[in-house]
């Protein structure tokens, strides 16, 4: 029988933290009898990995292929993880790569370990505007807090601006065998620039000069990542891939010789990866985009529209100073 008899992590539960934030948490160690001069570290470990299998080239065998890898070591620390500049990815998942992060407790005895325990966390990496913020306004901050010590109110998030977006998009279609017309949408939104949770919101209008029928209209949220890998033999390799984050459908019903305007709203997921700034030795860069779509099936064709969507993260966080035995990611 072991002399531990299980060891837990106990976290807040579905926690999102800020890079930059504390790991408040605890370790439940039970024993089934005395341990004599027992170690019990924690560890924060985040890594992250890609690989995908690419053909040669043109002027060599396609009937191989070539492997494409690149990892990352983010943290890897004991009980205190100063992070330079205090940067650090969003926990990310797909099937080319992956970047995550766990807890991971251990109980030691003098030659071996007697038990352990990972648990994984979500992390929301912040982007570079809020990475300079960090840098640059450190005194700026110490002396609001200071003046606000005696104010017992909740600290609001930082606002987030963006630039106002407009899209057009118009296409002529034939249908009735000789009929023609034209259908164009008009999207706009007040910013474009958003932090994860936000709610987004925007204004369709489109105007239907055929003499159908429209009856839908279907907007969805795209991630473009761009990995980078090497070969085996050191050579840089790039490959993109686009994820579809959501989608979702509007009764537009519009008449034939008619126009209407559709206010359109979605919240983003907690946890998404900044926008693609300069941060070196990256092995993703992430880009979002949003597509508003009208289907014209008697026509057999679409009017998009596409509208960049920026993600970046500039939330304060709660606790500014790591305590004594605190994680600080």
């Amino acid at each position: 029988m072991s002399v531990v008899k299980s060891i837990e992590v106990v976290l807040p539960q579905d926690a999102v933290y800020l890079a930059g934030s504390n790991i408040d948490g605890q370790v439940v160690l039970t024993l089934n009898s005395t341990l004599v001069d027992p170690v019990v570290k924690v560890e924060l470990v985040g890594r992250g990995y890609v690989e995908w299998n690419e053909e040669i080239g043109e002027t060599r065998d396609y009937s191989r292929d070539v492997i494409c890898n690149n990892k990352a070591d983010y943290v890897h620390k004991t009980k205190t993880f100063p992070i330079k500049d205090n940067w650090l990815p969003s926990t990310f998942s797909s099937k080319i790569g992956h970047i995550s992060y766990f807890v991971q407790a251990l109980c030691m005895g003098r030659e071996h370990i007697l038990a352990k325990k990972k648990l994984y966390l979500l992390v929301q990496g912040i982007s570079e505007f809020r990475q300079r913020n960090l840098s640059e306004g450190h005194l700026e901050r110490e002396e609001r807090n200071q003046l606000q010590h005696f104010v017992l109110a909740p600290s609001q998030p930082t606002p987030v601006h963006g630039n106002p977006v407009s899209v057009e998009a118009e296409k002529k279609v034939s249908y009735n065998c000789c009929s023609r017309g034209w259908v164009s949408l008009h999207v706009q939104m007040s910013k474009n620039t958003f932090v994860p949770g936000e709610k987004v919101t925007f204004t369709s209008e489109i105007r239907n000069h055929t003499g159908k029928y429209i009856k839908t209209v279907v907007f969805a949220l795209y991630a473009h990542v761009q990995y980078e890998g090497f070969t085996p033999s050191a050579e840089r390799r790039r490959r993109a891939d686009s994820s579809e984050l959501l989608r979702q459908m509007a009764n537009a019903r519009i008449p034939a010789f008619n126009s209407t305007t559709v206010v359109s709203a979605f919240n983003l997921p907690l946890v998404l990866s900044v926008s693609s700034g300069s941060q070196e030795n990256e092995i993703m860069r992430s880009s979002y985009e949003l597509v508003v779509t009208i289907h014209l099936p008697w026509s057999l064709s679409t009017v998009k529209a596409r509208l960049p969507i920026i993600i970046t993260s500039t939330r304060e966080d709660k606790a500014n100073r790591p305590q004594a035995d605190e994680f600080d990611i």
